[in-house]
Order: structure tokens, then C-alpha cells, then sequence
């Protein structure tokens, strides 16, 4: 039994297969394998947010978590992530559908900088050249437009922080199939692009959903092998509040996030106004990967 599949039975598979035992009825199709490479500080909330999200969807979905080999993180054991998650290295070339590279905090270092720079961007050319289509999220999508198209990331000095809403610039893009003309996204993170960056590689880069406040959301290269989301579409309902009260107990100068407590008060509960539109979002790539799989 190789280490792949060993560590399908792990704890996080468990949820997920449990989940999904409940919608058995219409998981008509083969299992699609999804990889997550969690760099998130908080890896255990990471892994749930995307085990809600893929419990939500109408397919069969293996979620797979990956770790960096050259990396040993500060918030959570090594022992743990060598139990429940793969390496890329475990990973053969016909084993994932997709990929998914979250974010991390990383915004104010240079790219280069990056301790585990040269295993991310090795990760990414497998992820090109094996994996039918890759979502890189926050810090990631910025990575991966720096590292596949030398598009630079611009840092801002409040953050852009809060649930911003998004129009579709393209209703005819698979992705952004049965979506209304606006949608909401949260978003937490340190840097913008520039959309004339993005513009001046036309022919290889589409702007698919953009915010006047926050800018844009969604790039994704023609083909969708490749989805750039600067939003956090996973994070729970009271993910920014634990960010916020993070802050202000580090001494940050935050403010209170955009359109998220009730009349702006930090002790209201915070409501989730994404759900619907992020599992539509998820529920049009796993089509597309699944696509991508029975033509290969």
C-alpha cells in the first residue's frame, strides 16, 4: 500500500466520505480527486472549510491534503501533517482531477524570498504539465500569476478587508455558469492587481469577475487550466471576525471589516451571504475537471 493509498483513510477523507454517503443516490459518476495544498496558518479550519464546501456539491469528491516538504510550519506538528497529508511526491501523474493552492501571509515578502519558494513553483509545473485545472486563492493566485506570467503583485497599506460584492464580466465562461450579475466574496489580504497587467496578456488571460472596491477576483487562462481567485470563496461565516479579533489583539491598526457585522457592530453574529454562489462557483469547475477527465 503505497502512501496515497494509505492516506485515504485518514480522518479528513473520513468526514468527507461520510458527507458524501448522504447524496449517494446521485453520485452517479466516478469519484473526482482534488488536491489541496494547505498553506494556510490554520491548517485544521482550512481542511473543514473545504470539507464544507465539497460536502455541498452534486459529485463524488476526494479531497486530498497536501504539505510542502520543505516547510515545517509553526502552528501545526509535523507529526500530524506526515500522518494525514500527502507530499507531492506521493502524488503519481494520473492521481488528481484538480488542484487547489490556498494563500498565506505572506504578502509583504518577495516572492524569491519565500522560504519554500522553489518547492511551490515546482509544484505548479507538475500541476501544468498532470492536473486538468488549478485554483490558486489569495496569496497564491498572486504567486501563481507572478511565477506563470511575470505579473507583479502591488502592496496596499490598509487592507483590503470585508465582504465585497463582484460583478461577472463574462456570463458565457463556464465558471461563471448560473451566477447572478453580482455576487459577494470575502476578501482579507494586503496587495491588489493591476488590471492593466492583467489586460496587456489578453490573449492568454481573461478577467472573469471584478469588484469597483475591491477590485479584481477571478483571472483565468482560456483553456481553465489555470483560475486565479484574489477572494477567500471558502472562508466561514465568522472567519473575518477571527481575523479582525486577531488583530486588534496583535495591536494592528485594522478597521472593522467591509459589509460584514450588522450596522458595523463587532459583537453582532456575523452572517454567511456566499454560500449559495461559491458552491455554484466549485460545483462548475469540478464539472469542467470532470470534463477534462473522460476526454483525456
Amino acid at each position: 500500500m503505497n502512501n496515497f493509498q494509505r492516506k485515504l483513510n485518514n480522518p479528513l477523507s473520513d468526514i468527507s466520505e461520510k458527507r458524501n454517503a448522504r447524496r449517494s443516490h446521485i453520485n452517479v459518476l466516478e469519484k473526482i480527486h482534488i488536491g489541496i495544498l494547505n498553506l494556510m496558518p490554520n491548517k485544521i479550519e482550512t481542511e473543514h472549510q473545504f470539507i464544507n464546501i465539497f460536502s455541498q456539491v452534486p459529485f463524488n469528491v476526494g479531497l486530498h491534503f497536501l504539505r510542502l516538504e520543505s516547510y515545517i510550519p509553526k502552528n501545526c506538528s509535523i507529526e500530524y501533517l506526515r500522518n494525514y497529508y500527502l507530499s507531492i511526491m506521493d502524488i503519481d501523474e494520473d492521481t488528481l482531477d484538480g488542484l487547489i493552492i490556498t494563500g498565506a501571509p505572506l504578502e509583504n515578502m518577495k516572492f524569491e524570498e519565500v522560504k519554500y519558494w522553489d518547492e511551490l513553483t515546482s509544484i505548479i509545473d507538475f500541476s501544468k504539465k498532470y492536473i486538468k485545472s488549478t485554483i490558486y486563492i489569495c496569496w497564491g493566485a498572486i504567486a501563481g500569476l507572478y511565477y506563470n506570467y511575470n505579473i507583479p503583485k502591488h502592496n496596499v497599506e490598509e487592507k483590503i478587508f470585508g465582504v465585497f460584492s463582484h460583478e461577472v464580466l463574462d456570463k458565457n465562461n463556464k465558471l461563471m455558469k448560473g451566477f447572478d450579475d453580482d455576487f459577494l466574496v470575502p476578501h482579507s489580504r494586503y496587495f491588489s492587481i493591476n488590471e492593466q497587467d492583467i489586460r496587456s496578456k489578453e490573449q492568454k488571460l481573461d478577467i472573469l469577475s471584478s469588484s469597483k472596491d475591491s477590485g479584481t477576483l477571478l483571472v483565468a487562462n482560456k483553456n481553465l487550466s489555470e483560475i486565479y481567485i484574489t477572494g477567500h470563496l471558502e472562508y466561514g461565516a465568522e472567519t473575518l471576525k477571527k481575523e479582525y479579533e486577531r488583530d486588534i489583539r496583535l495591536g494592528k491598526a485594522i478597521k472593522v471589516p467591509v459589509n460584514y457585522f450588522n450596522n458595523d457592530n463587532i459583537n453582532s453574529l456575523p452572517k454567511m451571504k456566499w454560500n449559495a454562489h461559491r458552491t455554484l462557483f466549485f460545483t462548475n469547475w469540478l464539472c469542467e475537471c470532470l470534463v477534462r477527465s473522460v476526454n483525456q
